[in-house]
């Protein structure tokens, strides 16, 4: 009875840490989120390395695919001094799903205020939601991907990584 008592404990505590190190991963992964959305409305992403792998991917809600933590910074830095240096974007939920203990999905719903286009077009602000990839590298949760859903094959001719110097 005594040895059954003894392991029963064991096994919870094991199963406790377990939860207690899930939680703190997720509270690190949103934490991660949260940096990005600071860096999107200070306009300033100069900070992506902190959050982001050296090769992070993004694909964008009209279908730019950025390939490197160097493309990403840049062009998400170009659409900020242009379009979007005036819009706000409000966090509504980080959605995190723990794939392995090193890797995790994460569905970001976010609300874009307005912006005008690069050819002029009005958008309104939106609810928008973002498929995020972290992975833990050295004890830090990092994004090594992102997408928005739409793809907009017309927007894709004014790629800045088109123009950018490699």
């Amino acid at each position: 009875m005594k040895r059954t008592i003894a392991f029963l404990v064991i096994i919870l505590s094991t199963l406790s840490m377990k939860a207690q190190t899930k939680s703190a991963d997720v509270i690190a992964i949103e934490k991660q989120v949260n940096a990005m959305v600071n860096s999107w409305n200070k306009h300033d992403h100069s900070d992506m390395k902190n959050y982001c792998t050296a090769d992070c991917s993004w694909v964008n809600i009209v279908g730019m695919w950025w390939k490197n933590l160097k493309e990403v910074e840049y062009s998400t830095q170009f659409y900020h001094t242009n379009m979007f240096k005036n819009t706000t974007m409000t966090n509504k939920g980080v959605f995190v799903r723990m794939v392995t203990p090193t890797v995790a999905v994460v569905q970001f719903k976010s609300f874009v205020s307005a912006f005008t286009t690069p050819d002029g077009h009005k958008i309104p602000g939106s609810d928008d939601i973002a498929l995020l990839v972290y992975v833990k590298q050295k004890g830090k949760w990092l994004m090594t991907a992102g997408e928005n859903v739409v793809i907009d094959p017309e927007a894709q001719k004014n790629d800045p990584v088109l123009h950018m110097k490699k």
